[in-house]
């Protein structure tokens, strides 16, 4: 899932109704349509390309090999309803500082505004927290309101750095001590 978990070791994290667990293979499907419904700002290598990639065939074949990506950040999955709506963890390597992960997460369009990423982004923090993490980084594009709603409510703060990118928007830094 995240920073630090031994390999070999997979977390599960619950909340009321979320599940936060690895990733199955038959739900590549999802990763798929996660990258179908991407905003047109955000940077090509992140949406599909004009070759159809990645694939359903190429996102199983992530998912089975383990490797990190976004593929490896844990699968939402509503327990109500058994299915599986985006992600969210952290990511090692991310752009704050050394041992300090990155919260990252995305949720199918048609699961918003229902504080589904608030609460998996919450059981995230308190992991992140009882593993002896002192502060988290959050990076967000400008134009993106909702995510930026989410990381406020969860209590991330500007952290007064920004990367400017006049095609796909700035990209801000936001950090929360836990």
């Amino acid at each position: 899932m995240a920073a630090r978990i031994p390999a070999g070791r997979e977390v599960v994290l619950e909340t009321d109704r979320l599940l936060l667990r690895p990733w199955r293979v038959a739900e590549a499907v999802v990763q798929r349509e996660l990258w179908t419904e991407r905003d047109p700002r955000v940077p090509p290598h992140r949406r599909i390309d004009a070759d159809g990639r990645p694939t359903v065939a190429e996102l199983e074949d992530a998912i089975r090999a383990g490797r990190p990506s976004s593929t490896g950040l844990p699968a939402v999955e509503r327990k109500a309803a058994g299915d599986v709506i985006g992600y969210c963890g952290l990511i090692d390597g991310g752009r704050g500082f050394e041992g300090e992960p990155e919260l990252a997460f995305e949720l199918l369009r048609r699961t918003w505004h229902r504080g589904y990423a608030t609460e998996a982004s919450m059981a995230i923090l308190d992991w992140a927290r009882s593993s002896g993490y002192e502060r988290l980084w959050a990076t967000v594009r400008e134009w993106n309101t909702a995510s930026r709603r989410v990381l406020a409510k969860l209590g991330f703060t500007e952290a007064g750095r920004k990367e400017v990118d006049a095609v796909h928007g700035t990209t801000l830094f936001t950090t929360k001590r836990l």
